[in-house]
């Protein structure tokens, strides 16, 4: 088993110790480091262990926030767990702008859609591949993905501009309201299609001593799942407590006397959710989860000395 994966079953199984760790991981500054590097605080966990001392901290840190915990392979840059906030904050800011037509809106959403579907696909379970190329079935998965994605993002807007709507509490409710299921819907959607191999191939597992033990289709289920819920919790809340948040504060004084302020105060609002929900959405599942012997292939029951099975979640 991998060295982060070791640390995760030590120290990650619990929410509170979870977003102790990511608070520390999401740190942007890891992004300056070098590629060889972060291989080489990876090797130097894979000589310690479990055995852990002060100096083998930060390199604990840079592996766990840079290397993929199946193929020990360094992530790239953009895909980065750290990177997620700086890159992500004003696509989806710029997302739920309300646009004066359609085609913004959707270059918007393909912006958005195309960096999450990447970022699903770089941070997935990937010990079921046996080559390090994504197969053609899987790119035409992401392809579809994006574009299904970003015409449903565009939605409210494409309904706006083909029926005319010019009734601003209609308007409102097009923008401020319909985005929060439909977010969170498709954050899930994506996590689901771009990482469906894993459900159709299963994933690795592991005993209670880290030892493989076979691919099992039920974990992959099992970890798709909880990945695609945590994601439609982060997209779902980021677009709910801002439009909250906004028509509450129009009811205030100062925003009935000038309605500009609503704009800016979105924007900011935005932008903290996300950047308060990334950890949390992050925490909400382990990274290295469990599954219970009777919930996997009969095949694989027999290895599970402690009545349950490891498997790597992803991200």
């Amino acid at each position: 088993m991998d060295p982060n994966l070791l640390y995760w079953k030590s120290q990650g199984q619990s929410l509170f110790s979870r977003l102790q760790i990511w608070f520390n991981l999401l740190d942007p500054t890891s992004l300056l480091s070098s590629d060889a590097e972060i291989q080489k605080a990876h090797q130097s966990l894979l000589r310690s262990g479990e055995n852990l001392n002060e100096e083998d901290e930060k390199a604990l840190i840079l592996s766990l926030s840079s290397v993929h915990a199946d193929s020990g392979a360094v992530l790239p840059l953009s895909f980065r767990p750290a990177a997620f906030l700086p890159i992500s904050a004003p696509l989806v800011v710029a997302s739920f702008l309300p646009h004066s037509g359609v085609k913004p809106a959707l270059f918007c959403q393909f912006l958005l859609q195309t960096y999450i579907a990447g970022f699903n696909h770089a941070n997935r379970n990937s010990s079921s591949e046996q080559s390090k190329k994504t197969s053609l079935k899987q790119l035409l998965l992401i392809a579809g993905t994006v574009s299904y994605a970003t015409c449903a993002g565009a939605l409210p807007q494409i309904l706006i501009n083909r029926l005319g709507v010019r009734s601003a509490p209609i308007q409102t409710f097009l923008r401020s309201i319909v985005p929060i299921p439909l977010s969170a819907a498709l954050a899930f959607f994506s996590v689901y299609t771009v990482r469906s191999e894993e459900s159709e191939i299963g994933i690795q597992l592991f005993d209670s001593n880290g030892n493989p033990v076979g691919l099992s289709k039920a974990a992959g289920k099992k970890a798709v799942r909880e990945t695609a819920l945590s994601r439609a919790t982060l997209f779902g809340a980021t677009a709910a407590v801002p439009s909250l948040l906004v028509l509450l504060l129009k009811r205030t004084r100062p925003f009935q006397r000038n309605s500009l302020l609503a704009a800016p105060i979105r924007h900011i609002s935005v932008a903290l959710v996300l950047g308060l929900m990334i950890p949390v959405s992050f925490s909400l599942f382990p990274q290295l989860g469990t599954i219970s012997k009777e919930n996997v292939e009969e095949q694989l029951q027999a290895a599970a000395d402690g009545g349950q099975l490891y498997y790597h979640r992803g991200l």
